[in-house]
């Protein structure tokens, strides 16, 4: 075992604080990395603070991790030390369901191993995340980044927020010709904007916020709608062909509905912490609508997203920060203080 600096919460009301956390020596297939950013999710505060249900504690968060390669074992193929390199939600998943076998791992039958607040596959112990110095990972987990180095601290967030919005992009096959909506701009609403748009699709933020349009504008949106004003709606209806939905809070889905067109889909990829309210039968059956949900990516379409990333130039807008002021930055969070996505600097941690 080595040891590492970390950050950690030791219960869902205390803040995190500096703690020692212990890291598997490489096995034959792993990859040892010095960690250099981490981005900053919602679902950080959320396992944190025990929100989704019951954490282990001590709890690391960090799943959007962007680093250096310090040692790799002796089966190791892919990586070499000093390459940059990324882990994102998933350090590991059974490898023999049909999901797993499908590259979904994300999906696992037998259920994935999250790279924080979760079991691993062998020994059962809870992982800790990329708050820390350091981190060891099986070689299939883990990501090439081809992005320049002085862009690191941005690509962070493509390891969540990139891949929560791409994946269903691919999936609904997004495109040149369509019309998407963005539902909510945040961490996931800015990046669906950046990758819609870099696919090619005429896209349209939907926002309760009439002072982020001059921003979504700028992000690559061709128009903005006040998703509380009627008449504007109205004059969206039936067109959409897509919608991704970020918000991660509960609210009411009919209007959003009552977008898309005939056959069209809207994926949900924000998790409120109370339920949505039902939507009705009509709006869906009228036109048969589609409301869809999805998860992250596996990891060769993670791969697949960075490297669309890096040759679009596409990374998040961050703010970065360093790790003693984690709490601070869960604090402005939850006001929606940021733009759109904290990234922690690692340099100093040790």
């Amino acid at each position: 075992m080595s040891l590492a600096h970390a950050y950690a919460a030791q219960s869902a009301t205390t803040p995190l604080e500096p703690f020692t956390i212990e890291r598997r020596f490489p096995t034959a297939r792993d990859v040892a990395i010095d960690i250099l950013y981490c981005g900053v999710c919602h679902s950080d505060l959320h396992t944190a603070r025990s929100e989704w249900g019951p954490s282990v504690y001590p709890c690391v968060p960090g799943h959007e991790i962007v680093g250096r390669v310090s040692k790799v074992g002796a089966d190791v193929l892919k990586f070499k030390v000093g390459d940059i390199v990324g882990v994102g939600c998933m350090v590991d998943s059974c490898q023999h369901c049909r999901p797993c076998a499908q590259g979904l791992e994300q999906y696992c039958d037998n259920g994935m191993t999250g790279t924080y607040n979760s079991q691993e596959q062998v020994s059962r112990a809870n992982t800790l995340g990329g708050y820390s110095d350091h981190i060891v990972v099986s070689e299939r987990f883990v990501l090439r980044i081809a992005h320049h180095e002085e862009a690191l601290a941005a690509v962070a967030p493509l390891l969540c927020a990139g891949i929560t919005t791409y994946s269903p992009m691919r999936y609904w096959k997004v495109g040149p010709g369509q019309k998407v909506g963005i539902v909510g701009l945040g961490g996931l609403g800015h990046m669906g904007i950046k990758l819609a748009t870099a696919l090619g699709a005429h896209v349209v933020l939907f926002t309760t916020s009439p002072n982020k349009a001059e921003d979504a504008l700028r992000l690559g949106a061709k128009e903005v709608v006040i998703s509380e004003n009627a008449g504007e709606l109205a004059i969206h209806s039936n067109s959409f062909d897509f919608i991704l939905n970020t918000v991660a809070v509960a609210h009411d889905l009919d209007p959003f509905i009552a977008m898309l067109k005939m056959n069209g889909t809207m994926v949900l990829v924000g998790i409120p912490s109370s339920p949505n309210s039902p939507p009705g039968a009509f709006g869906l059956i009228s036109k048969r609508r589609s409301i869809a949900g999805s998860m992250i990516g596996g990891i060769s379409e993670t791969q697949e997203m960075l490297d669309f990333c890096a040759k679009h130039n596409i990374v998040s807008d961050v703010e970065i920060i360093k790790m003693p002021q984690i709490n601070d930055a869960f604090e402005r969070m939850l006001r929606s203080d940021v733009k759109y996505r904290f990234v922690i600097d690692m340099s100093g941690l040790s």
